[in-house]
This record gives C-alpha cells, structure tokens and sequence, in this order.
C-alpha cells in the first residue's frame, strides 16, 4: 500500500500474438521495394537532355549570343556582277562594255 492505501494498478505490458509476418523482411513497410534506383536514374537522364538540349541550342544560335548570318549572292549572277564592277571601277572596261555585259546577265541576251 502506497499512499492512502489504495493500491496501485498494475499495468501489464500488451505483448502482441504471434503473427506470421508477409513481408520479406522485419523493418517498416516502405513503398515499391524494387523501383528505387528508377527515380535517380530519371533525374540523371533529365539533367542529361537539359545539358543537351542547352548545347544544341547554342550551336545553332537558337539561345546565346546573336551571330550575323552571312548571306549568299543574291541571285546566281550576283558573283559576275560584281566582279564586272571592280574591273569597271579599276578602269579595265569603257561604260559601253560594262552596260552591255551587265544587260547580258541579267536578261540573258547579247
């Protein structure tokens, strides 16, 4: 008797039946057993395409700093033209040669 003589309870410890345990192990449940190393690996090939996608984008100027394209002649002829130009600039042909050799490029006739 303890303490104005009622006396104390006793408390017993609830101690679960054995039960036939399912699970292949003893630890708590935990979800999906065999699809942890799907997860990781997802991240890594996420990571991978954005690192891709970033450097393609680079190389074909889509992202990143803007290069000028240069141009190609304007028409098939455009090369010609211009090299009939520098020769009249540097006096090597009279205006009449240089008229008539230009009107032959662009329509085709002499």
């Amino acid at each position: 008797m303890r303490f104005g003589g009622r006396p104390r309870a006793r408390i017993l410890e609830a101690t679960p039946k054995e039960e036939k345990c399912t699970r292949s192990h003893n630890g708590p449940p935990h979800w999906g057993g065999g699809f942890w190393p799907i997860i990781p690996a997802f991240w890594a090939l996420t990571w991978i395409a954005l690192a891709a996608l970033a450097v393609t984008a680079w190389r074909r100027g889509w992202w990143g700093p803007r290069h000028p394209r240069t141009a190609g002649p304007a028409s098939p002829t455009a090369s010609a033209e211009q090299i009939l130009a520098e020769r009249y600039a540097r006096g090597k042909m009279s205006d009449d040669e240089y008229f008539e050799k230009v009107s032959v490029l662009k329509n085709g006739t002499s």
